[in-house]
């Protein structure tokens, strides 16, 4: 099935954690945030978390895959959680891709960036948006 995969990741996040005083192993106002905007954004689009997305740490890093969406659909709602996360002194790239999607759970992390070729330009695509400064939304 065709769909668009998206991969999320703050930057610079350890260094933030650092300079804030935060742990890296419970919730912190961003990671606690973008976990609650992660799950709105999966129920809204029926998304398939492929990785990543973890309450218990919050979330750092999510690899997601929208079967039968495209990127136009779901541009704007990627652009509050910019926002959002930027309103909280942090900053989230995004790299999205259009193509076959497998909507299964992968079982490793290298499986959830590079086990598809859909995967794999998602990849290129935040590597690109990261270059780039961050903070910004790049499609390939």
């Amino acid at each position: 099935m065709m769909g668009c995969v998206v991969i999320m990741d703050l930057d610079r996040f350890r260094e933030l954690v650092k300079v804030r005083g935060w742990s890296e192993y419970t919730p912190n106002p961003v990671t606690g945030r973008l976990t609650e905007l992660v799950q709105q954004f999966v129920l809204k689009w029926f998304a398939v978390v492929i990785y990543g997305l973890d309450p218990e740490r919050g979330t750092e890093e999510v690899v997601l895959e929208l079967p039968g969406v495209k990127f136009e659909a779901i541009e704007e709602d990627l652009r509050k959680i910019i926002d959002e996360i930027r309103g909280l002194g942090a900053s989230i790239s995004i790299g999205v891709s259009y193509g076959l999607v497998t909507g299964r759970e992968a079982l490793t992390r290298r499986e959830a960036y590079y086990g598809t070729p859909t995967r794999r330009r998602a990849v290129r695509a935040l590597r690109e948006a990261k270059r780039m400064g961050g903070g910004k939304i790049i499609f390939k």
